[in-house]
């Protein structure tokens, strides 16, 4: 393998692209939220935008071949993703900043166990209808 190329892992995530119905909003929401988490900004086209954190990337793109302008994560297809977040008190920190950014938390009564007793996480929902789960610790 070159100098200074990566071993990379046989089945591993490449990328996600994520087709969203307005670009500058979701720009906003994840452009932040994938900063704060030490994802860089990777590409920048006129419908579209990535970020990279090693060999992954993760592409949001307002394409015109769209075929709808809501995204709904309870219907089949992406309900969320999840990425680690840190310890807890990294999560707790997000949660607080995240409105500001166009997130809501999600099952805010059972805030930060709604994945259950032995989970530390959050779940933010965006503007567009999109989740992540920010997930604290190395699971």
């Amino acid at each position: 393998m070159g100098a200074g190329r990566q071993a990379l892992t046989v089945g591993a995530l490449h990328h996600v692209e994520v087709w969203v119905p307005d670009l500058d909003a979701a720009t906003t929401s994840w452009g932040w939220l994938l900063g704060e988490l030490g994802w860089t900004p990777y590409q920048d086209w006129p419908a579209g935008r990535s970020w990279r954190l090693g060999p992954t990337y993760l592409v949001l793109e307002e394409s015109p071949a769209l075929s709808g302008r809501v995204h709904d994560r309870l219907a089949p297809g992406l309900n969320h993703l999840a990425l680690h977040a840190g310890p807890p008190a990294e999560v707790d920190r997000l949660v607080a900043a995240a409105p500001a950014y166009g997130w809501t938390l999600l099952f805010p009564d059972r805030h930060p166990h709604a994945g259950g007793p032995g989970t530390y996480a959050a779940y933010l929902t965006d503007n567009q209808g999109y989740e992540v789960e920010l997930v604290a610790g190395g699971d």
